[in-house]
């Protein structure tokens, strides 16, 4: 990888978008290896958490518009924009949770980057922006679906059409982090939160993904008939039966994920 970053470390994956000197801005090529790599993950069981951050002190200034072309033939422009489309939904198809570790910059496709993620922790210097109208652009990277169940419709085209820079407290006012810590704490907090979720029933928190994302599409009666085929899923595998052995011996349970 060129522009990213993959390390593995007792279960959780860290991704690092790595173009510090132009504010970690997507590039076709990183376009290409954070599909790769979310689609690599998918497939890994033992990778329970995948945390999303930027190299540098920033996430990511959203996509790079003023990279070179590349050798080949020009790509058209709805099949690159397809291809954006892929990583938004490799991203949200990730079974493992999602952290999104936010210092400085989260712009454009990097605030939806961010906002994609299951957990948004950021440091208090951190900033948002859906900047797209100030570039002449309408939203991307899945910010048309994501915005609106976060914050209201009202408020979402508030956020599309003014695109203004809003702060990580803002932002978190908004419903849009989970967390906002001084820029020294965000690592140790996301470790910790990282290593809660790597203890959890994988097999399980997978479902309850699943379920949540769905929410806004099903009744009330397909989401009960969700629920009880999760449940029954659950109840086959080896980690139900040993959280409840766990809770009579009075002790931590170890989750296997099957």
């Amino acid at each position: 990888m060129e522009t990213i970053e993959v390390t593995r470390h007792e279960g959780v994956v860290t991704v690092t978008l790595n173009r510090p000197a132009k504010k970690n801005a997507a590039t076709q090529q990183m376009w290409d290896e954070l599909l790769e790599t979310f689609r690599d993950i998918s497939q890994r069981a033992d990778d329970r958490v995948v945390v999303v951050t930027g190299a540098g002190g920033e996430f990511c200034s959203g996509a790079d518009l003023w990279q070179a072309p590349s050798d080949g033939p020009p790509r058209h422009q709805l099949a690159a924009m397809r291809h954006i489309t892929e990583v938004a939904l490799a991203l949200h198809r990730l079974p493992q949770p999602t952290i999104a570790k936010v210092r400085g910059v989260a712009v454009g496709a990097g605030c939806n980057l961010a906002f994609g993620c299951d957990l948004v922790a950021a440091g208090e210097t951190a900033r948002f922006s859906e900047i797209f109208s100030k570039r002449g652009l309408s939203l991307d990277f899945g910010g048309s679906w994501v915005l609106p169940r976060r914050v209201g419709l009202h408020v979402a085209k508030e956020l599309a059409f003014f695109g203004d820079i809003i702060s990580a407290a803002e932002a978190q006012s908004y419903g849009l982090v989970n967390r906002v810590l001084p820029d020294g704490e965000l690592d140790a907090f996301v470790d910790a939160w990282a290593a809660r979720l790597v203890a959890s029933p994988p097999i399980a928190l997978a479902q309850s993904k699943r379920l949540l994302n769905n929410s806004m599409n099903v009744t009330m009666e397909q989401a009960l008939d969700d629920e009880g085929a999760a449940q029954t899923v659950n109840f086959g595998t080896r980690d139900t039966p040993e959280a409840i052995v766990a809770f009579m011996e009075k002790r931590e349970p170890k989750f296997q994920g099957r």
